[in-house]
C-alpha cells in the first residue's frame, strides 16, 4: 500500500531545527523565515533563541519549540523544570524534553516517570515531547520508555537528539506507535534527509519529523 501526503501536509509535519552551537541569530532568523515560506510546524531551537524566534514568528501559524536538559538529559529534574518555565515565560509553545536515559537503563522507573512529569507540569499545558534516544535502547527499554513518558502526561515520543550514536528508524517508529497507541504524537528525528526517509516514517507511524533538512524534504530532495 502506497503512503500518500500533500506537500502542504508534509510540511506541516515537520519541525524545522537549528540546534548547532554556533548558530547565529542571523541563522535563526532565516530558520523562522523558511518555516514561514514553507508552512512548517515549528522552529526547533536551543533555550536562548526562543524570544527571538517568538518575535520574528509573530502573527504566523509557527509554533516555537525548544529542547530541555538537551542534549544528554542528565541534568537533574529541578534544572530540567527551571528551562521549562524559563522557555514557557520566554514564548515556547512545544517542549522537547532528553529523558534521562541511563536511569531508564538503570530501571529506576520511578524516577523517570516524575522527572518527565516535572517538565510536564512546568510547561503549562504546552506540548512536551520526551527524546527517549533509541540509539541506547533495546526494543523492550524503547517499550518501556514511551510507557513511562505516556503515563507521566507527555503529549509526544520522540527517537532521537541527532547528538547520540544513531537517529530513527522505521522499525523504532512503528514500535513506539504500537506502544502508545492513537493518542500520543510519535516524533521521528535524527538522520532524516529526504522526502523518502520521511514518507517511510510516516507511514510507520510518526506524527511528526525532526530535521534540519526540512526545505529538501519537502522540495523531494
Amino acid at each position: 500500500m502506497t503512503f500518500e501526503i500533500t506537500r502542504e501536509k508534509l510540511a506541516g509535519c515537520i519541525d524545522h531545527t537549528l540546534l548547532k552551537a554556533d548558530a547565529k541569530r542571523g541563522d535563526i532568523e532565516k530558520l523562522c523565515s523558511e518555516a514561514m515560506e514553507y508552512g512548517f510546524a515549528s522552529v526547533c531551537v536551543n533555550p536562548s533563541w526562543v524570544p527571538v524566534c517568538r518575535k520574528h514568528l509573530e502573527g504566523s501559524k509557527v509554533k516555537v519549540c525548544t529542547v530541555i536538559g538537551f542534549p544528554l538529559g542528565s541534568t537533574s529534574s529541578e534544572s530540567k523544570t527551571a528551562e521549562a518555565k524559563i522557555a514557557v515565560r520566554q514564548g515556547a509553545d512545544e517542549l522537547d524534553m532528553v529523558m534521562n536515559v541511563g536511569r531508564l537503563l538503570d530501571g529506576d522507573d520511578d524516577y523517570v516517570r516524575k522527572d518527565i512529569e516535572a517538565v510536564v507540569k512546568a510547561a503549562q499545558r504546552r506540548i512536551v515531547k520526551v527524546i527517549i534516544e533509541i540509539c541506547y535502547l533495546d526494543n523492550n527499554q524503547i517499550i518501556k520508555a514511551c510507557q513511562l513518558s505516556k503515563e507521566a502526561g507527555a503529549d509526544f515520543v520522540k527517537t532521537s537528539t541527532g547528538f547520540g550514536t544513531g537517529g530513527a528508524t522505521v522499525e523504532a517508529i512503528a514500535l513506539m506507535r504500537e506502544t502508545v497507541g492513537t493518542g500520543t504524537g510519535v516524533k521521528a528525528s535524527g538522520g532524516i534527509r529526504n522526502r523518502e526517509d520521511a514518507i517511510k516514517m510516516l507511514a510507520a507511524g510518526a506524527s511528526r519529523i525532526g530535521a534540519s533538512a526540512g526545505i529538501a524534504i519537502v522540495e523531494g530532495g
